[in-house]
């Protein structure tokens, strides 16, 4: 193997996904969605159970979407206004009880996670962001969990508003590749869900999966690992796992 090839099979960055991976937020986004129904007047309430199988669609908008056509697919749009424009209403009632309920504390990151960061960052390691959730959950769980500078540790930040394709597209993945200037077999994703795996693996990203309650029973073939959490992981643990990981690039290197 030439040096040029060693050089892009060391792990240089690492690609975070935000909600079930840097932090817990489910539970924050499910009453966050049902404050906003409340709110508007409709009599949706979504149990855990139905917003487990619901999660199984990216993005707030077009979770709400499959819903009304699914659930109620005889329903009027509220006062008469689109339904585009309905739902659009509903994510911002949303979007705002969440910020109120993570600025209270009713968030905080996953075990292991700012550690990890805090170490990669020190060590030089690239950290970036690729997530389909919108920048102001983003910036609301980051600021209040790392404090006001927590862009200065992330060098490039994908989302909702920079890829519109949503998991299990690869686009976040293959634009913040782009931009991060690595190849994917200098990389590492960590997700969550089949969804954010499935995008990662698309975009030839080796992938450590850590679960949670909303995600325990997806499929998570193809994951390099897949973890209860982060919190007895440190960089030369991942270190170990990239340099063991299929080569998946080797073939793209050469060419």
């Amino acid at each position: 193997m030439n040096k040029n090839v060693d050089s892009d099979l060391r792990l240089k960055a690492l690609i975070f996904d935000v909600d079930g991976t840097l932090a817990d937020t489910e539970s924050a986004h499910l009453a966050a969605f049902n404050h906003a129904f409340a709110e508007q007047g409709l009599d949706w309430h979504w149990d855990v159970a139905l917003y487990t199988s619901l999660l199984e669609i990216s993005g707030g908008k077009e979770r709400m979407l499959h819903y009304w056509n699914h659930a109620h697919p005889d329903m009027k749009d509220i006062d008469g206004s689109g339904l585009r424009d309905t739902i659009e209403h509903l994510h911002a009632l949303k979007t705002a009880a969440y910020e109120a309920a993570v600025q209270g504390g009713a968030v905080q990151l996953r075990p292991g996670v700012l550690a990890l960061i805090e170490q990669a960052h020190q060590q030089g390691l690239r950290l970036a962001i690729a997530t389909t959730t919108s920048p102001v959950n983003i910036a609301v769980l980051l600021r209040n969990a790392i404090g006001p500078d927590w862009k200065d540790l992330f060098i490039v930040i994908e989302d909702a508003s920079t890829a519109p394709k949503k998991k299990p597209h690869p686009l976040v993945y293959v634009q913040t590749l782009a931009r991060l200037g690595l190849p994917s077999s200098a990389c590492l994703a960590l997700e969550d869900s089949s969804n954010g795996l499935k995008a990662a693996l698309a975009a030839d990203l080796n992938t450590i999966v850590t679960v949670n309650s909303y995600t325990k029973h997806h499929n998570f073939s193809g994951a390099l690992k897949v973890l209860p959490n982060l919190a007895d992981v440190d960089i030369e643990q991942l270190r170990s796992w990239h340099s063991e990981a299929p080569l998946t690039q080797l073939s793209h290197l050469h060419s």
